[in-house]
């Protein structure tokens, strides 16, 4: 505030379930903030976001700016804008964890497009009008065995799972549908589960609500180690509006190995005849050789963390099965530098009880990170040179690095935060190969055409 501005003061009157709402963000907030603070910071940030809005319409309806529109749900640290690049700008983001919005908040210019509310209670009024993509990385809990395969349920439950907050968003795309201002681009990304959850019956529910509401859409099973050296794959549907033309050059006349694995060709068949016929076999060109390996993310003396004692490290050695720990010897006899990522599982010990191992890979990749439900989800490392071998946790800017975000992307202060949003999030060289390789065509494709139609009128 400059100084000799005038503070008005006014009455807020807040029903009793806006008050609670309100209080519950607040709490979540570890109680740091005040309400009345919290409340005058809210309001500064949606005269801002509305500012930028009016701004942003402006110069669409002018044509000053042909720089592509999105939205981000399920927004977490920003990933998927990450991924997209400086062409692409955001309309409007959204999630509900004031975790992950103070990070997003951190590294995207104040956050001024974002709000934080739950999905359920977000409507299209929020939402700008211009919009040319619409990016949903909707929960995966209940498309794994941690949430039991609950799946997403069904678009009429009352009740949500946390991964049915797809119908949340759904929800939001057929209203803008209704209002005639529906992306031209709708893309979901999730975990593997999601072609096999429910006996398959959820990927068939999704494919039937992009076919239904008027969209071509197809799917790739991407692993992000063709681009970092993370092991996670990870499904991506991409959807078209009906009206907007896809050039012929990224269309395959069939499935492509690398792309679409006999799991998503399963997928494929529970279809219904109605969505078979929008689909798309996506040709997504195979990106340039990775240059970069696990050893060589690791940071030697990282911020705020330290290398596990020696007494740690023989018991993290002693939790591992026979097989793995002829992996470490053989780590040990190749005379290199090598480094392993290690994850905590319970396994079957073959007397009909349960025991937890420590299980190495060394095969120049990371496992895959998860969001940590206690010590065992978290991936820790071993450096092994020699009869030297050293252990600790992976670091938070470890974790970001294999997440593909720059060193410059400010993370949570505090490790389970930081961890759990990168581990929470998408691989962002992945949607940049997906945006230079479909995205980008079809919307050039779109203006293209809407410019060839102009002239003949």
């Amino acid at each position: 505030m400059s100084i000799g501005a005038k503070v008005r003061r006014t009455s807020l009157r807040l029903n009793e379930d806006t008050y609670k709402r309100i209080e519950t963000l607040c709490r979540r907030d570890g109680d740091k903030v005040p309400m009345s603070t919290w409340i005058d910071q809210a309001i500064a940030e949606k005269i801002e976001r509305d500012n930028a809005h009016v701004a942003s319409s402006h110069e669409h309806e002018h044509g000053k700016d042909a720089r592509r529109r999105f939205y981000e749900f399920f927004a977490g640290g920003g990933m998927a804008r990450a991924g997209l690049g400086d062409g692409w700008d955001c309309l409007f983001a959204n999630d509900f964890d004031p975790m992950k919005a103070r990070a997003y908040r951190d590294n995207w210019h104040g956050g001024q497009d974002l709000l934080v509310e739950d999905i359920n209670k977000v409507e299209t009024h929020h939402l700008p009008t211009g919009a040319d993509l619409a990016w949903a990385s909707f929960p995966c809990q209940d498309l794994s065995l941690a949430g039991n395969y609950n799946g997403i349920g069904h678009w009429q439950h009352k009740e949500r799972t946390r991964s049915g907050t797809f119908w949340s968003f759904w929800r939001l795309m057929r209203g803008l549908l209704d209002e005639g201002r529906a992306p031209k681009l709708i893309v979901l990304e999730n975990v593997y589960g999601i072609l096999t959850s429910n006996a398959g019956r959820d990927f068939t529910a999704i494919g039937s609500a992009f076919s239904g509401a008027g969209y071509r859409f197809g799917a790739m099973v991407i692993d992000a180690r063709h681009f970092v050296p993370h092991s996670r794959p990870r499904v991506f549907v991409v959807g078209v509006r009906r009206d907007v033309s896809i050039p012929h050059h990224i269309v395959g006349q069939g499935p492509v190995d690398l792309w679409h694995p006999e799991g998503l060709l399963e997928a494929h068949k529970g279809l219904t005849k109605e969505a078979k016929k929008g689909w798309v076999w996506w040709r997504l060109p195979q990106p340039p050789a990775r240059q970069q390996n696990f050893a060589d993310l690791i940071e030697e003396q990282p911020a705020g963390m330290d290398w596990d004692s020696e007494a740690r490290t023989k018991k993290l050695l002693d939790m591992m099965s026979t097989v793995n720990r002829a992996k470490v010897r053989d780590a040990q006899k190749s005379g290199k530098r090598m480094v392993g990522g290690v994850y905590k599982r319970t396994r079957p010990d073959g007397a009909g009880s349960k025991v937890q191992r420590a299980e190495v890979r060394f095969d120049d990749v990371a496992g895959c990170l998860r969001t940590p439900s206690g010590g065992s989800s978290r991936q820790h490392i071993l450096v092994v040179e020699g009869k030297k071998v050293r252990s600790r946790l992976i670091s938070p800017r470890e974790a970001a690095r294999l997440m593909g975000l720059p060193d410059n992307y400010k993370l949570p202060s505090n490790y389970n935060d930081a961890y759990h949003l990168a581990g929470d999030g998408v691989v962002a060289p992945v949607v940049g190969h997906l945006a230079k390789s479909i995205f980008e065509p079809i919307l050039a494709e779109s203006t293209k055409v809407a410019s060839i139609g102009k002239k003949a009128a």
